[in-house]
């Protein structure tokens, strides 16, 4: 016995040192002692653990059976009846009868999009009012040469997102063409303009946070505040004294809860996209100041378009851009290329390249276009009566179209998007009266609709409204219905035809295609009395 111990020994201690003779043994000595701590059962489950992890990589991936023999045999007549009798699921659901009915009546352009662009199949001429030309800058002929060098000279994609080899010159020479237009530290440059706020919001709003919202922002500030997960507050929409309510009430039940502080926003829209009205900009930075709230303005139709020179609310109302924390444009609209940008501090800006999901996971924008959008901005700086000019134009339409009793224009009188709607009518007419949206006592700051929404046959409205289009149409004004996404918006926006004015476009024009539209619009309209 003692003899067997003493061999038992003697191995043990060979073995020892021939383990300590291994390169980097030391290490995993000094490993197993300090996770044995005394306890041998902890070095044994991770002894387990190891073999486990040995084995999981050593055996097969599948354990399908190679022989085949637990697989059901089927003749060849067999797997015929079964393919005749399998009827695959679609991969989309089938239009619905209006969705065929705007399908069908889609007007198709032939070549590129312009003032007067010809329609495909007929090859008739006609005034476009559907497209975002405000500043008439779309086929512009230096704009196309400057665009045509850059694409000889960088190609056509940027091949990569912005952090990721995307960025080159031209992009960062956008960056502050924008920015010193505004009058901005800096600005960053998105590749979709829908993306840009979706995107901005996100980056700086996260769990927890409160932000103050107009309840008829568009549908990409929508998707930015859901993704923000942050608190929301509704406030009625564009009315000044609806948000202070909604901020005061705020602020007294985080005193009286002693809640922690948070970030907090209000998010509005310089010129609205749902209809057409403009934001009280000196109010909007009066109230931010007295709460202690940060600014995002969405200035994706004020940009290019009011203001002296173009350069949106801040000009408009002689406020410093300083003012507002974020300034958020689309390049597409004014600019006539592609992408959006959001501008301000030079921290804000830095924050949005490392935390912008847009910025940071999307390829750049096309040199092209870039170099499109900064020659854009050169001749909208150099020549300022294009902004009088727009602005001209769309006074002229205004003039005619609201003479008119059928019809409710919401939009401001410099708004360079006008919307048309159905004026309410009796009870006995096909549509219903709307509850006036004014109310004594006021909305609940939590839900997205007001107290008395207005109520609309959808439907109805919009069966009227693309009669008036294809009325026009027929007589070469290119107009269209503002498309939404039906059950997906937080609210359903009224129906509308929606004219995207143009400094394209003469007086003389712009008078004969205000009154087709409004001759159309009283004998569609005049059928429901």
């Amino acid at each position: 016995m003692n003899a067997t111990l003493d061999y038992l020994s003697y191995s043990l201690e060979n073995l020892e040192t021939g383990f300590y003779k291994i390169p980097g043994s030391q290490v995993l000595a000094r490993y197993v002692k300090s996770s044995h701590q005394n306890d041998p059962g902890r070095t044994l489950l991770e002894v387990i653990l190891l073999i486990f992890v040995i084995r999981t990589l050593l055996q097969s991936r599948t354990r399908a059976d190679g022989s085949g023999k637990h697989f059901i045999q089927f003749s060849e007549r067999e797997i015929d009846e079964l393919v005749d009798e399998w009827t695959p699921e679609p991969l989309e659901q089938p239009l619905t009868e209006r969705e065929s009915l705007d399908l069908a009546s889609l007007p198709i352009i032939a070549g590129p999009t312009g003032p007067k662009p010809k329609l495909l199949g007929s090859g008739k001429t006609v005034m476009n009012l559907a497209s975002f030309n405000f500043t008439g800058l779309a086929g512009n002929e230096h704009i196309k040469q400057k665009a045509t060098e850059a694409l000889r000279k960088y190609g056509l994609g940027s091949c990569g997102p912005a952090g990721f080899y995307g960025t080159i010159d031209v992009h960062t020479e956008l960056e502050k063409s924008i920015a010193d237009f505004l009058g901005t530290e800096d600005s960053i440059l998105y590749s979709q303009a829908f993306a840009t706020v979706s995107s901005v919001i996100p980056a700086f709003a996260k769990r927890g946070d409160i932000i103050v919202a107009d309840r008829n922002i568009n549908f990409s500030i929508q998707k930015g505040l859901q993704i923000s997960r942050s608190t929301i507050r509704w406030f009625d929409h564009n009315d000044m004294k609806s948000l202070e309510e909604v901020l005061e009430s705020i602020h007294k039940e985080s005193r009286k809860r002693r809640a922690p502080l948070t970030r907090r926003f209000i998010i509005t829209e310089g010129i609205f996209e749902r209809d057409g009205s403009m934001a009280d900009l000196p109010k909007l930075i009066e109230l931010k100041h007295k709460y202690k709230y940060r600014l995002i303005l969405d200035e994706t139709f004020s940009f290019g378009t009011v203001g002296r020179t173009g350069r949106g609310l801040t000009e408009l109302y002689n406020v410093p851009a300083s003012e507002v924390d974020m300034l958020i444009g689309s390049v597409a609209t004014s600019l006539c290329a592609a992408g959006g940008f959001c501008a301000g501090s030079s921290v804000v800006v830095k924050h949005q390249r490392i935390n912008g999901t847009a910025f940071v996971f999307s390829a750049s924008t096309p040199a092209a276009l870039s170099v499109a959008a900064t020659e854009a901005i050169s001749i909208i700086r150099d020549s300022p009566s294009i902004l009088s000019t727009l602005q001209e134009n769309v006074r002229t339409f205004r003039s005619i179209l609201d003479r008119l009793d059928c019809i409710t224009i919401p939009s401001h009188h410099a708004s360079p998007i006008i919307h048309i709607q159905v004026r309410t009518a009796s009870a006995s007419s096909l549509l219903p009266t709307a509850v006036p949206s004014s109310a004594s006592k006021s909305s609940n700051p939590t839900s997205v609709l007001p107290r008395n929404p207005q109520v609309f046959d959808i439907d109805a409205e919009e069966r009227l409204l693309q009669e008036v289009v294809d009325d026009v149409l027929a007589q070469g004004i290119l107009t269209t219905r503002a498309k939404r996404l039906r059950g997906h918006e937080m609210s359903e926006a009224r129906p509308s035809i929606r004219l995207a004015i143009s400094t394209a476009f003469t007086k003389k024009e712009c008078e004969k295609a205000a009154t087709t539209i409004k001759t159309s619009l009283v004998k569609v309209l005049g059928k429901r009395r």
